[in-house]
Order: C-alpha cells, then structure tokens, then sequence
C-alpha cells in the first residue's frame, strides 16, 4: 500500500472516506469525498486516487492471520484446527467455500481465492477504464503512472492465483450487464500458457515503460508502490516457477491436462534460460547496490525500523496499532519469563531443523562436519541461531526486561511451561519455535499492534531464482556460484566447493532456497513447482525429544531422540493444484475443473 502518512487514510474505501478530514492534503478542494459520484469520482486526480489507494488497501495481509502456507509444508508442524491439518490429510473439496484458516477444505489458498482476487481485479478493471475515458482531467504523467500501478496490482492479483489454480479467465474489462449476452458475460479458462504469457506481459510492459520508481525508500509519501524493480522480480519468479518440472513438461503435475489448463503439456528447456534472462537483466541494471543489495543483517530483514532497505522489491504496508501486524501473537515461544504469550503455532519440524549447516558450512550428514547428535545446537551456522529458538536457546527480545532460556526438554526436576507434551494445547509438538520475522519491539498478545510490513519480495530470492534458472539451463558456471555465495556469506556460511556438477548444484540450490526463504511461505511454492510434494508430505514428520538416562534426578545425560509427530500425511495428485470452488462453476458452465476434482 502507498505511504500516505504511510497511509492513515484507511485500508478500504469506507474508511477512507470515514477519516477524510484528517486526511485532507487540500484545503482548497471542497469536494465532499464522502459522496463521490460516478462523475466526481473520476474528476481530478486526487479523487481518483482514493479509488486506486482502495485497490491497495486489499493487497493480502499474511501477517494477520494464525496459519502461513509454511504450514501446509514439511517445515512446520501447526494446530489440528486450521486448515492445513485437514490438507495434510487429502482432504480437498471443490464444495467448500470457507477460505478461513479455521478447518476449511478449500486447500491451500486461504487469502488467495477466487471470489476475492476477481473482486479486486474488477476493480483494476474499473479504475483503468475509468482513468481512459476521462483522460482530459488528468496530466499526462499521472495517467501513464497510475495505469501502470492498477496493471502492476492487477497482474500480481492474478498471479496469486494462478500458483494455486493454473490457467484463469482472463478478464481486462467491465461488462456492462445490461448490455452484454451471456457469450460476453461467462469467460471460459485460458489456458496455463495463455495466462502464464498474459501476467508476465504486463510485467515486462510495465518494465520497459520506466513510468514507475527503480526503488523507495524509508519515509519516502509513495513508499508501498509498485516499482520497475518489483516488476522485474514477479515476472522473473513466475518464469522460475512455469520453468519447473511441475508445468514444464508433457504431462503436468496434476495429472492428464485436455484442456490445458495444468500446465504447458510440453517441455521447452528455454523457459529456464527466459527466466535467468530476466533476474540478470534485474541484477545488472539495478542489483550490486544499484539500489538493490542483500541488507547486512539476516536477523534484522523484518525490523520496522529497515524497511525499505535495500533487499525490499515488493512489500505490504502496515500500520501499528491501526491495520498493524498481529503477527507476533501466534509464533515464538507459548511461555515467556513465566508467562503465556503466543499460540505457537510456528514449530520448526526437524526436517527444517536438519537442514541448517555447521559453523563450518557443512551439512550435518557431512561425516567431516563435526555434527554431534548429543549436542546438536552446537556450532551451527549463525542462521539457525538467529531464526531457530530450540531447547536451551537464550531469548531476549527488546520488549523484554530481562533475557530468558527457553527449554523443551522433558524435565522433572526443573519443569518448563514450554516441555513439550506431544498434546493439543499451545505448547509446540516440535521442541522448537522460531523467531525468524518476529518485530522485536512488540509484546506478543496485544493485537495488531506491530508496524512491520510484509516483505512479498527481497533482492535474496533474486540471486537464488537466477542461480536456479541459470544452472538449469547451462549448468553451474561462475555466475550461478557468484549469486549462490552471496546468500551464503551474508549467513555467515563458507562459499560452495568447487567442481559441483549440475545435478549437484541443483540440491545445493534447493537446499539454501530451503534454509534462507524458511518461514516466509515459499517452501509450499517449490514443494510444487518441483513435483516434490508427494515425497515430502506423504511421509511423517519430527520434532526432537529429549530426556534424562535418570530422569528423577538429573544425574544422568542428556538423550536427544527424533520422535515421529504422528499426524496425518497425505498427499495425492490433484493436490498439485487447488480445485476451482465448484460454486463457480456452478454459476458458469464455461469454467472446468481442475484433474483430478
């Protein structure tokens, strides 16, 4: 959203119009905002942008909600009531239209779904329709950067759901129902390819036009929107994304595809060169600190007080207290210096645990790394101890008067409120929390009371998706170790070996992809996008127990033992894509489902 006194004019137009007169940047404009018509909607371009500032005031909000697409993954081990648990047992259904995270069926979209993206690009639609017929009261600067706004929202909106959906009726009008038959009214599903090329087509465009800012910056009045640089990035991203052995291939994913909705239905390996292509022409043009750079600090990415730094492409603006983050209440540890503060609802499974390095950049499979598996926690990578709170990990947020020691351990001696219990109540199944995103400076439970803004892109996943792209298309040349190393030594992690083939580069990539986007809902995006999904979510999943060989006294060692977590897993091949809800279908019988459904 726009930095408009980092927008207090409100979220939706009601409460822009509500909170006008604190608004009010022109005490010479005497229009009566709060009874805008059709004719004085569209009549300078203030009142014009109270319309646009709307369609910004219904980007997602990730923070706000108990349940991230990390929960439908490998790496996190979440509540038996929210949505991904009914997901992580098959069970989908077309039927459903509860997109809550309370138990729905939906599938993974949760934010993302049909009836609320099409309301959101009707309204691009509208603006933009608007905008061109009545040109004459606008300047010409503020017609080409406000169109390309409203193109940039409308084509990240259908991007949300086409990761989760496939090819979508490609709508960039607004039907007059009144005179329009039913031929022009009910859109049919483009096709993958033909929705693919029309989202990335608007990226470019909006690129090559140069109308929008390379980058903002903190307490900059337009801070919050669209930029070439994050235009660059998305288009690059789902480049990566339909490169991948999911839709790149004659059979897709998700199953036989006859109308081509799945997928390409065929296999072309310049699709990876393409995207390389475009995260080079990003990294070239404005990357190296052009302004665009890796920010110094991984643990302070997600700080109030950076944002807009230079690893920033592509963010949702908040407000404390107003349209703030609540972010902090359902992650981190339950208990805090003997208090009950979170859900914990953000557990590290094991599996994640296990993919941190050794100090010394080494896997912990690594027989030369140094791993000892009865002191785990020692000599990690300085990623894990930013980002992972595990038993015996020191906790001080700023918030804090004092630090804390927060242990999971099975302890009968010196019980702790955090021991894990393997029960339904907050107290996390894994032995771990994170803290990775969390805003120092806010108590946990108080609301939505942190003003850190949502980072949808950072610069970092540019590096990883130009190594991917790159190394797919001619293997692991001095480029693609260049911008692999770079997230590597910013984590404080020794560079690659040398002499890596292709195959082995793509797990290294994999691996850091893994490591440093954790928690940050793009591990459910490479799971499918990599026909992974079915090996990683149809087996169980770990947390770590640990307990004394003499438990009444302590005198005894300390034992570390990976346990099963013991809860469903299923995975089939529809999942691959979500079901088109089948109300929709329904109301147009232009629209197919998705196989499998």
């Amino acid at each position: 959203m726009i930095n408009i006194q980092k927008y207090s004019c409100g979220l939706l137009l009601a409460a822009f119009l509500l909170s006008l007169a604190a608004c009010k940047k022109d005490f010479l404009d005497n229009t009566n905002k709060g009874k805008l018509t059709d004719e004085t909607q569209w009549s300078t371009e203030s009142n014009a942008d109270i319309f646009l500032n709307d369609i910004y005031g219904s980007l997602p909000n990730y923070w706000n909600q108990p349940e991230n697409l990390d929960n439908f993954t490998d790496d996190n081990d979440a509540g038996f009531y929210y949505t991904s648990y009914n997901w992580k047992q098959g069970i989908v259904q077309p039927s459903s239209s509860d997109y809550t995270v309370w138990g729905g069926i939906t599938g993974s979209g949760d934010l993302v779904n049909w009836p609320t993206t099409y309301t959101n690009i009707r309204k691009c639609n509208t603006f933009l329709q608007n905008v061109k017929a009545n040109a004459a009261n606008f300047s010409a600067a503020w017609v080409q950067k406000r169109v390309d706004e409203a193109r940039f929202l409308r084509a990240f909106y259908y991007s949300e759901l086409f990761k989760h959906l496939g090819g979508l009726p490609i709508i960039t009008d607004v039907p007059d129902r009144r005179t329009m038959d039913s031929s022009e009214i009910y859109h049919s599903r483009n096709t993958f390819e033909e929705t693919f090329n029309f989202i990335t087509n608007e990226f470019d465009t909006i690129a090559k036009n140069g109308y929008l800012a390379v980058k903002y910056n903190h307490g900059d009045a337009n801070a919050g929107r669209p930029t070439i640089a994050a235009a660059l990035a998305i288009k690059g991203w789902l480049e990566l994304y339909a490169a991948s052995p999911a839709y790149n291939a004659a059979t897709p994913a998700a199953g036989n595809d006859p109308y081509k909705i799945a997928g390409f239905n065929n296999f072309k390996a310049e699709r990876w060169s393409k995207a390389a292509a475009t995260f080079k022409e990003l990294i070239d043009k404005y990357g190296n600190g052009k302004p665009y750079d890796l920010f110094t600090d991984p643990s302070a990415i997600w700080y109030e007080a950076n944002e807009y730094h230079s690893e920033v492409l592509w963010d949702r603006q908040v407000v404390a207290n107003i349209m703030g983050s609540s972010f902090e209440q359902y992650g981190g540890p339950v208990w805090i210096l003997g208090a009950y503060y979170t859900w914990g609802n953000y557990c590290p499974t094991q599996e994640l645990v296990d993919q941190f390095a050794m100090a010394n950049g080494k896997r912990i499979t690594d027989p030369s790394s140094g791993y000892d598996p009865q002191h785990p926690y020692v000599n990690r990578e300085p990623r894990f101890y930013d980002w992972i709170v595990y038993d015996g990990a020191p906790y001080k947020m700023d918030w804090m008067d004092r630090q804390d020691t927060i242990y999971t351990r099975i302890d009968k001696v010196r019980p702790s409120k955090n021991q894990i219990d393997f029960g339904t109540d907050d107290v996390g199944n894994t032995g771990y929390y994170f803290k990775k995103k969390l805003n120092p400076l806010v108590r946990p439970g108080g609301g939505a009371v942190s003003g850190a803004n949502f980072i949808y892109y950072r610069y970092a996943e540019v590096l990883l998706g130009y190594a991917e792209a790159q190394n797919e298309a001619v293997g692991p040349d001095a480029s693609v170790y260049n911008a692999v190393n770079l997230i590597r030594k910013r984590g404080g992690v020794p560079d690659l070996p040398m002499g890596l083939n292709q195959t082995q580069m793509r797990e290294a990539i994999h691996h850091e992809r893994r490591v440093e986007l954790c928690f940050e809902q793009k591990r459910f995006y490479d799971l499918i996008r990599w026909k992974e999904m079915d090996n990683a979510m149809n087996v169980d999943k770990h947390g770590m127990k640990i307990t004394n060989t003499s438990p009444d006294n302590n005198s005894g060692v300390w034992k570390y033992e990976p346990v099963p977590l013991n809860h469903p897993h299923v995975f089939t091949q529809k999942m691959y894509l979500n079901p088109i809800p089948q109300a929709v279908i329904d109301q147009n019988s232009r629209i197919v489902q998705n196989p499998g459904y």
